[in-house]
């Protein structure tokens, strides 16, 4: 009877072992596939740079495209947006329509949630997921610098995200400065 009981006991370990084990597991190759088969966008962006006590130092990023002028009047506040992008002609994304529900159409997209809608401009402002690019805490800072200094230089499209994208989910990559990745501009 003992047996028995002890057998179900570590049975029931390794399952809850295995169960810890793969949800990491899937959501790391999740993001893997999405870098591996994703298409790679180019978002122009403007630095800020909080710390999170449970996720380390990162930097904040606020995109160029972060609204669309719209006719739909009926969007709220939280409301889930499917931002459609394409490139533009230097090779940065750019919004090309967004729907509040999926489009059965060929094209990336993200989901994102409205800011908010101006009925007199007609104007959808909303918040795109990868808002935040974490990285070393020692290096936190100075890119945080080297990033606000870019965008204060007289060259255009200098600083922007690296973002996969694909399916409606998004992997941010990298912050680029120059053509060089962020991490290597501060060493």
């Amino acid at each position: 009877m003992q047996t028995i009981k002890l057998k179900y006991l570590f049975t029931l370990f390794v399952l809850i072992a295995l169960v810890q084990l793969f949800v990491p597991l899937q959501m790391i190759l999740g993001q893997e596939d999405i870098l591996d088969k994703g298409t790679a966008y180019k978002f122009k962006t403007e630095p800020v740079d909080p710390s999170d006590p449970f996720r380390g130092k990162y930097i904040t990023l606020r995109y160029a495209i972060n609204s669309v002028t719209t006719k739909d009047s009926t969007w709220l506040r939280q409301d889930d947006v499917y931002v459609y992008v394409k490139e533009d002609s230097l090779g940065f994304a750019e919004v090309d329509q967004v729907s509040k529900a999926p489009l059965a159409i060929d094209k990336d997209y993200v989901l994102a949630k409205v800011n908010w809608y101006n009925k007199n401009t007609k104007n959808l402002r909303f918040n795109l997921p990868f808002n935040r690019f974490y990285m070393e805490e020692s290096k936190a800072k100075p890119a945080e610098d080297a990033h606000r200094k870019a965008q204060r230089d007289t060259l255009p499209n200098n600083t922007y995200a690296l973002v996969y994208i694909k399916e409606g989910e998004a992997v941010l990559k990298d912050v680029i400065i120059n053509e060089v990745s962020i991490a290597d501009y501060v060493e």
